[in-house]
């Protein structure tokens, strides 16, 4: 070979390998891609503002929305006790904005969002899966799940054994709407009790083919628990996962299992990235070990705009 030849050649392949390596560097940069929301992050000005709400979040960038209940279809039974709530709240808006589904789709297709998962409340999935399975069809939902277990149904582990077992006819009935049954987890549940600890016993006594989970990495941190190991621990279990930081490392004054410790915390909940949370890492995990949907969460955050637009910005450059 000509040395002109050989230096044009070994220039091309030199030129190529760099070329890769950086692409390669960038796509290692990019954890995430469709970075959704958790509307239970702007409930007020949702419920003063849902078009204008809407427009803001699909310009700041996110892609898909996780719901909050009741909606339309909810139980009699659900509807009574979020109307109980709502003066304390400050805030009666949820599920579809007094839109019906069809017309909230097209609302949400107009601004290129994309509704992926829906809270549900137990009772509405216990009486009415078919009424759901409907509208989550007609939303174009994956995910249908509970936020939390209601205080009296774990109160002891037989409870929470129990639950385990309607979780497992909840993700039979989901599965047969075409849908995916999720669990998302507050700090209750990752202590041990009787030498067991009862999110593991979920874990360890639901089918993997029916039900699924929802990491909140604040909550589990909260509770005790550490985040990576639940992932690595439980792999394709974990569907959907919030995304929100911690100021500083701080857990339940007891044992996380009513709202008024959770409430005590929330002023220690802060912007993805601005805390104390090893984000990227538990994003790398998540995505290695099975999870779909990564929702950011800033419940009831002040100021919306700056927050929300904060986080997503951090997420994006991980």
């Amino acid at each position: 070979m000509k040395r002109r030849t050989f230096i044009k050649t070994n220039f091309t392949l030199t030129s190529g390998l760099l070329l890769f390596g950086q692409q390669a560097c960038k796509s290692n940069n990019n954890l995430l891609q469709d970075i959704g929301l958790q509307l239970f992050s702007l409930p007020k000005m949702l419920n003063n503002d849902l078009r204008g709400s809407l427009e803001m979040i699909s310009k700041m960038g996110y892609k898909k929305l996780e719901l909050y209940g009741p909606y339309p279809f909810s139980s009699e039974k659900t509807i009574k006790e979020w109307e109980a709530i709502t003066p304390q709240l400050g805030f009666s808006g949820s599920g579809f904005f007094n839109y019906n589904v069809s017309d909230f789709r097209s609302l949400l297709d107009e601004y290129g969002l994309k509704a992926k998962s829906a809270h549900i409340h137990l009772h509405t999935l216990n009486t009415r899966m078919p009424e759901v399975g409907h509208a989550a069809r007609s939303l174009g939902l994956e995910c249908v799940g509970i936020a939390f277990i209601p205080e009296e149904k774990r109160k002891t582990l037989d409870g929470y054994k129990r639950m385990a077992d309607e979780f497992n006819v909840l993700g039979d009935l989901a599965k047969k709407e075409g849908l995916k049954f999720i669990y998302h987890n507050h700090g209750y549940g990752l202590k041990e009790q009787d030498d067991q600890v009862p999110m593991k016993l979920i874990l360890d006594n639901t089918d993997p083919e029916l039900v699924f989970f929802e990491m909140d990495i604040f909550w589990t941190t909260a509770g005790g628990a550490n985040p990576i190991e639940y992932l690595k621990s439980y792999p394709n279990r974990y569907l959907c996962i919030h995304l929100k930081d911690m100021s500083k490392l701080v857990y339940f004054s007891k044992d996380g299992s009513n709202p008024q410790q959770w409430i005590e915390l929330l002023p220690y909940m802060t912007n993805v990235g601005n805390g104390i949370l090893d984000i990227k890492q538990i994003v790398y995990e998540a995505k290695k070990n099975g999870v779909q949907h990564f929702f950011v969460e800033q419940d009831m955050v002040e100021n919306p705009k700056i927050a929300l637009q904060a986080s997503l910005d951090f997420l994006k450059n991980i």
